[in-house]
């Protein structure tokens, strides 16, 4: 593994990539110990203006800055629609850097919290769909024959169904929705790409001299596939993961925007899913929304030149 890594380094695109997300993850650890604020907690007005200004200069309480008229007239009407009331109240408040949602509550504190959870769904999604697929994907491609027809068979199905689709019905169906909920109905749905390569990477490998040998030798099915054929895919699967992760934490914030992804926590999906629900963008919350953006597309971004720099190392073509 540290050769590995060493050897991955060599590339920029991978170091760049590895660099922002090892910020993000050290943000989403780290911040929580110093900025002390339940995510959840409806501690402030609707869409009050981020004061960083403020928090800097410790400023420990403030009057509510209230919103100009125009804007105060767009979120009564869309709070009338729920029920609700969006007058402000004025009180001192704790300063919020990044001003606060539609329910009040701090988006600092949320949208840290959030990409943790969306972090999680990513790599339990990730992890679900790269065993599945790999594990279809050597049987399928080592032994051949019947086998590899039916598992052929069945992803070929699965991809020719959207998996979007499934994932949405299969998120409908549920009455109950947790983040590990989510994360294992994305990761069973996202596997057909996954095991179709696999199975593509170990129909060449299954005639090589070694592999021969150790069934000459008399060695078990199990026992072949893990040390004979598994380990000349290790760099490939490593790069499927990334992949996965990714496709895994895009899943969750689409699922989340139509409301389907999971309930009582915070995810960036579900963030952007109240931003349109209340009319940010035209209230002009911007920092209810753009944040959120910027930070799927920093995650996502970094988790493909992460894979792009493998590639680049590990392909032989790309490599000469």
């Amino acid at each position: 593994m540290g050769y590995l890594f060493k050897t991955a380094f060599k590339s920029g695109k991978f170091r760049f990539g590895f660099t922002v997300i090892s910020l993000i993850l050290l943000t989403v650890i780290f911040l929580p110990m110093f900025y002390r604020v339940d995510p959840l907690t409806m501690g402030g007005g609707m869409f009050e203006r981020p004061n960083l200004h403020e928090y800097i200069g410790k400023q420990a309480v403030r009057e509510a800055v209230g919103p100009t008229a125009a804007e105060q007239a767009v979120a009564d009407d869309i709070m009338a629609q729920f029920g609700l009331s969006a007058v402000t109240k004025e009180m001192p408040k704790v300063p919020h850097p990044l001003g606060t949602d539609n329910f009040g509550r701090d988006t600092l504190a949320e949208l840290v919290a959030a990409t943790k959870t969306s972090l999680l769904i990513g790599l339990m999604a990730g992890s679900i769909a790269t065993l599945i697929g790999l594990s279809i994907g050597l049987l399928a491609g080592y032994v051949g024959g019947k086998i590899d027809n039916l598992l052929s068979t069945i992803t070929n199905i699965f991809i020719v169904i959207p998996s979007f689709v499934i994932l949405v019905l299969v998120s409908v169906s549920l009455s109950s929705r947790n983040f590990v909920t989510v994360a294992f109905v994305i990761g069973i749905t996202s596997w057909p790409w996954t095991a179709r390569s696999v199975r593509a990477q170990t129909t060449s490998l299954r005639n090589r001299d070694h592999v021969n040998l150790s069934k000459l030798s008399g060695h078990s099915l199990p026992r072949i596939i893990i040390k004979d054929v598994l380990p000349y895919l290790g760099s490939y699967v490593m790069m499927a993961f990334i992949l996965q992760v990714a496709s895994g934490i895009l899943s969750e914030a689409s699922l989340s925007m139509l409301g389907l992804g999971p309930q009582n926590v915070a995810s960036l999906g579900l963030m952007m899913h109240w931003a349109m629900t209340f009319s940010a963008l035209p209230v002009g919350a911007w920092w209810a929304f753009l944040p959120v953006v910027l930070m799927i597309a920093l995650i996502t971004f970094s988790l493909n030149l992460i894979n792009s720099g493998l590639d680049q190392i590990f392909n032989p073509q790309i490599r000469s």
